[in-house]
């Protein structure tokens, strides 16, 4: 059963935190690796280079977007493609994300974080609400 008091407020947490995880994520791609940097990155992985650079964007404006509660539905829905990549990058590498060069476990769980974003809703104190997808 899902207490709907509470769950708006669940909502609010996730959304929160995959804010955060996407602004932490983008910032890096562009302050610390620098985005020539980030499209080496990516062409050595087998993604165009520059990707980067719109999945850089997406991840600040996106992970801004969700902080603000900005229509985050059709944000988290939107960000899942890059989820997607970001998680093929380490299947290869294993389960656990202390295998060299990480794990597939952290970006399916953001997979996961995000569908559950879209199924769940907005969460309280969104600045702008999501269309519903279904009455």
């Amino acid at each position: 059963m899902i207490d709907n008091k509470t769950a708006p407020y669940a909502a609010l947490v996730l959304r929160l935190a995959l804010a955060i995880m996407f602004l932490a994520h983008g910032l890096t791609k562009v302050f610390v690796f620098t985005l020539p940097g980030t499209a080496q990155f990516f062409a050595s992985v087998g993604f165009p280079g520059w990707m980067a650079y719109p999945v850089a964007g997406a991840e600040v404006f996106g992970g801004l977007f969700l902080l603000l509660g900005l229509y985050p539905r059709l944000v988290a829905a939107a960000l899942l493609p890059v989820l997607i990549g970001a998680s093929t990058v380490h299947f290869a590498n294993g389960w656990s994300f202390g295998n060299a060069n990480g794990g597939w476990e952290y970006p399916v769980f953001l997979i996961a974080a995000a569908l559950v974003q879209v199924l769940m809703g907005d969460g309280a104190f969104a600045l702008k609400r999501s269309p519903r997808f279904a009455d």
